[in-house]
């Protein structure tokens, strides 16, 4: 994929979701959107050529207990639906995240069903599967 494809896809989603004149993607590489109860970052890697989409599951305050990110992987190898993406951990912003990259560009409209899929998956993470984990890590 071409930074120019990447950016094609960002600008088209944002475009479709209320934002038509966004740049989608910035000179620095990124970009991102908040719809709703979803927040959904774009990160072009130059190096790889590829376009990382994540969206937000929750953001710690510290970094997370020991038990944590693992509850979040045994989620995603238990098959609870991740809308396409992979449980990401991101230390320097203690964010987890549901993320998905993509090396070749799609055609718009099948990227901008895999961005509202994973986004409504997200949402669901940062409701349920949050609760459950925490519940399961610290036996409440």
């Amino acid at each position: 994929m071409t930074r120019e494809e990447a950016q094609m896809l960002a600008q088209a989603f944002l475009a479709a979701n209320g934002s038509p004149n966004s740049v989608g993607i910035n000179p620095q590489g990124f970009g991102g959107v908040a719809l709703g109860d979803a927040q959904l970052y774009f990160e072009w890697h130059d190096k790889e050529q590829a376009l990382e989409c994540s969206a937000l599951i929750h953001r710690f305050r510290d970094t997370p207990k020991p038990g944590i990110l693992e509850g979040f992987q045994d989620e995603q190898k238990k098959g609870t639906d991740t809308g396409g993406g992979t449980v990401d951990f991101e230390p320097e912003n203690k964010s987890l995240f549901l993320s998905r990259t993509y090396t070749t560009a799609p055609q718009i409209p099948i990227f901008n069903d895999d961005m509202k899929r994973l986004m409504k998956a997200s949402i669901e993470w940062s409701s349920t599967v949050l609760n459950r984990v925490a519940d399961r890590v610290f036996g409440r």
